[in-house]
């Protein structure tokens, strides 16, 4: 069994955190009445459930561009409630930070692994 790598693991939660903080920008959403409420709604639960879906899927290479796809469709949350640009900033930078640095960190984890051991 292949063990996860940092990158997945750090974007698993960002997308985990990010499918909560969802379910209640879909709430404002509906409550603003920016949507009807059967969209604000049923999509906000399918945006919470993409998200989730996509945690799992982070194994696969593909499931990353579905991670920045589903970070795109939360910045284009932005037009019906512009106060959500300030969430949207922050797990945007969170997802960045967090496919940077973990991929950094697996690069690092794999070189070291490859190294031979040296014997003192």
């Amino acid at each position: 069994m292949r063990s996860s790598s940092v990158r997945q693991n750090l974007g698993a939660i960002v997308l985990g955190f990010e499918s909560v903080v969802m379910f209640f920008a879909a709430l404002v959403i509906f409550g603003l009445k920016a949507l009807p409420a059967p969209v604000a709604l049923i999509g906000g639960a399918v945006l919470c459930l993409l998200l989730l879906a996509t945690a799992a899927l982070l194994r696969y290479p593909w499931g990353y561009g579905l991670g920045w796809a589903l970070q795109g469709v939360i910045a284009l949350a932005c037009i019906l409630v512009p106060l959500l640009a300030i969430v949207a900033a922050i797990f945007i930078g969170l997802w960045i930070y967090c496919m940077v640095k973990g991929a950094q960190i697996d690069r690092a984890n794999a070189a070291a692994a490859s190294a031979p051991d040296i014997d003192v």
